[in-house]
């Protein structure tokens, strides 16, 4: 039996039903004061919107367009023709102060005139001719400002001494005048080397972006390195051989200078003379046979070396603290003398080049000038014997062979960088010159992010209306940057899946990202897939007032919110953007299977059913999104710690190491790949143990011994991930170490 309410209610049902509730509305069921109000559904109800967006939108500006390119031609021009010097091997300026020059001259004088043309003369800033033994490759070898000079009124000079036993000497001098002169009696010796032979001297000197003095020596002469059991170059408790780094803001100890905290071997006693009982502490790389010319990019930061070659082979390296660049184990990437001592992890050379275009190379800069657009970020260096000058991306992958080049006929002591980042050639037989480009380029990217087409400016880092939003699951490291994504499709085109669930864009498509550290827009790349097909990466660099950001071209270090943040080159996007994972990288079904906030909807759903319902796909997907792949997000602690680590690895380093990643290794991290068939579970590393004692590259149960472990937790050489990043993923860390020290088994 129903009661009074419960009839009237079954009632009000049927009448809704039947469409007659209004026709009774004065009747007793029309009372609110003691009939509860009925919600009901209605008899059909639509379903609730399972998509984050209604429409693809229209995109008719944010394009990829032709991908530039062209031609450069190098040249160079006599400058100060009014000027001739007696084998001149150095060319520099003094810190901020670009209109004077300095030359240095092998037999002991560096000369001093204006930033002129028509400069007649030039004037003596010190004379040390009666100190310097020279000749062959000995003499005034080098020479480098305080980084505060002149306020701070010290420089410094490189140079071989002595009647007897040859010695390499780094001594300070102070300027009394402002800069105009160096007092010869101000000398204070910092370092003294013995040499045992007349060659392979290096001596060249520079700060560094750090603030300390580094100094390159050769490994002591005569020919093979054959001094001791390994020879020099290997020798760690001799300086020869070495790029050391020093610091001169005051002395510890016997000598005028500090060991800088950062050095591999810094809790050591000092080498002093060149001979010590344990590894150097001035030491801050080795396996060299003869730096002759190097230097720091002024936009990297990143030290580049030239490296004299033996008998076949010349060769160019960018080196890291702590790194082992070969010799005498290796010349170039040759093997030369296999009793070098234990010879571990050496760092392929940059680029090398045989003795058919060269025989002795002379390391350059990394051009960062205005006048030649095509050099920009490119590493130029050339040889002293052929006149060759060659340039290579300064982000290339080891090892380039380099060939003719372009023939300057000109000895190619060294290169000189104006403040303004001009390159110029000093030519040993006394003439000083210009580099100079041209360039025929096709296609063309906006030097200006506000002209891509991509970007709302007006709302700084917020892409038009022409773009889709989309966020990956699993989200690559970027040292704590926060990011934005967005895909631009060209119209009536549509998204391929293939059949390892990667994404296929059509050409002209363009992806954007932005970078955000705490509120600062730090950084927008552009990805996009030309209409010849080819993919290409390019990135921005926001101003602080977040109204702009400009086109970076080669890559460069700046320091945001008191961070070092890496802006990568062109090369080095698509380094990690790889053809073996489709190039777009985060655009895969398992990463996009998830919920996405759409801020033009204020809708969350997942991204699948969304790109779908608005027809990005051809064909359409089919089947429910539950049964499409999933890869889960690192942090998300309701799936396992095994799904975690994976995705972990998929995202930050499946990339590369995948079938066609373009390592030399077979390793294989996408999380679809069983843990057995990775190729790293108990097997041992190819490329070095890192210093880890019975090293596997995942050792079951024991992440100590792991080298996978050990690459994600440090940020020089052998840092993993390899490019644009300087801080540790420390997260990331843990939750690798925890997963293999739980792991029981390979299977």
């Amino acid at each position: 039996m129903l009661n009074a309410p419960q009839l009237l209610r079954r009632v009000a049902v049927t009448f809704v039903s039947l469409g007659l509730l209004q026709a009774c509305s004065n009747s007793a069921l029309d009372t609110p004061a003691t009939l509860p109000p009925i919600n009901l559904p209605p008899s059909n109800p639509p379903p609730a919107n399972p998509s984050g967006l209604d429409t693809r939108p229209s995109n008719t500006s944010c394009l990829a367009g032709d991908r530039p390119g062209g031609t450069l031609s190098l040249g160079v021009q006599r400058v100060f023709a009014n000027l001739n010097f007696s084998a001149p091997i150095l060319m520099l300026q003094a810190p901020g102060n670009s209109g004077r020059w300095f030359v240095v001259e092998q037999g002991g004088r560096v000369l001093s005139f204006a930033d002129n043309a028509a400069v007649a003369s030039a004037s003596t800033v010190v004379d040390i001719t009666a100190r310097v033994r020279s000749g062959g490759e000995m003499g005034l070898l080098g020479m480098a400002f305080h980084p505060q000079f002149p306020s701070n009124p010290r420089a410094y000079l490189s140079y071989t001494t002595g009647a007897g036993q040859l010695q390499s000497r780094v001594s300070e001098f102070r300027t009394a005048d402002g800069g105009t002169t160096l007092d010869p009696n101000s000398e204070v010796i910092l370092l003294t080397v013995d040499q045992p032979a007349s060659n392979h001297n290096g001596g060249n000197i520079a700060f560094g972006p750090d603030g300390f003095l580094y100094i390159g020596l050769g490994d002591g002469g005569s020919g093979g390195d054959p001094f001791g059991a390994i020879g020099n170059g290997q020798n760690l408790q001799t300086l020869l051989g070495k790029m050391l780094r020093i610091d001169v803001s005051g002395a510890t100890g016997p000598l005028p200078y500090r060991i800088p905290s950062g050095n591999p071997f810094a809790a050591n006693t000092l080498c002093n003379a060149g001979s010590g009982a344990q590894p150097c502490p001035e030491i801050f790389a080795y396996g060299f046979r003869n730096p002759w010319r190097w230097s720091f990019d002024t936009g990297s930061g990143e030290l580049w070396v030239g490296d004299v070659g033996q008998n076949l082979w010349e060769e160019v390296n960018r080196v890291v603290v702590g790194g082992n660049y070969g010799w005498r184990c290796r010349e170039a990437a040759h093997a030369f003398n296999s009793t070098c001592g234990p010879a571990n992890n050496l760092i392929d050379p940059i680029a090398e080049y045989g003795h058919a275009v060269g025989v002795s190379v002379t390391g350059g800069f990394v051009y960062r000038g205005s006048a030649i657009p095509g050099l920009a970020g490119r590493y130029v260096f050339g040889d002293f014997s052929s006149g060759r000058i060659w340039h290579i991306a300064r982000d290339a992958t080891p090892t380039l062979t380099m060939t003719s080049g372009f023939d300057s006929s000109l000895q190619i002591a060294s290169f000189a960088q104006g403040m303004d980042g001009e390159l110029y050639v000093v030519n040993y037989s006394g003439s000083l010159h210009r580099l100079t480009g041209t360039t025929s380029s096709t296609g063309s990217v906006p030097n200006l992010l506000s002209s891509s087409g991509c970007v709302d400016m007006q709302t700084p880092g917020r892409p038009l209306a022409n773009t889709i939003p989309y966020a990956p699951n699993a989200e690559f490291w970027s040292d704590g940057a926060a990011k934005d994504r967005f895909m631009a499709l060209p119209n009536s085109q549509n998204v391929a899946i293939g059949s390892d669930n990667d994404w296929t864009l059509p050409n002209n498509s363009v992806l954007v990202k932005n970078f955000r550290l705490g509120t600062r827009m730090v950084e927008t790349r552009l990805l996009m897939r030309h209409t010849d097909g080819s993919w290409a990466g390019y990135t921005y660099e926001w101003n602080a007032a977040g109204t702009e950001a400009n086109r970076v071209i080669g890559g460069k270090t700046a320091t945001i919110n008191n961070q070092a943040w890496i802006f990568p080159s062109e090369s080095q996007c698509m380094l990690c953007h790889t053809a073996g994972a489709g190039f777009s990288l985060g655009l895969e079904t398992g990463q996009l299977n998830g919920s996405f906030t759409y801020t033009s909807t204020g809708r969350v759903a997942n991204q699948l059913t969304t790109l779908n319902t608005i027809g990005l796909f051809s064909p359409a997907l089919s089947g429910a999104v539950s049964a499409q792949p999933v890869i889960p997000s690192p942090t998300d602690t309701t799936r396992s710690l095994t799904d975690r680590a994976r995705a972990y690895l998929h995202t930050n380093c499946a990339q590369c190491h995948r079938p066609g990643g373009g390592t030399p290794s077979n390793i294989d991290l996408r999380s679809t790949t069983t843990l057995n068939s990775t190729n790293t579970c108990n097997l041992p590393p190819q490329a070095g143990n890192l210093g880890l004692a019975n090293a596997q590259l995942i050792a079951v149960g024991e992440a100590a011994r792991s080298v996978l472990v050990s690459r994600v937790n440090r940020r020089d050489g052998f840092a993993m991930p390899p490019l644009s990043s300087t801080q540790i993923d420390s997260a990331g860390l843990q939750l690798l170490t925890t997963w293999v020290n739980q792991l029981a088994g390979c299977n």
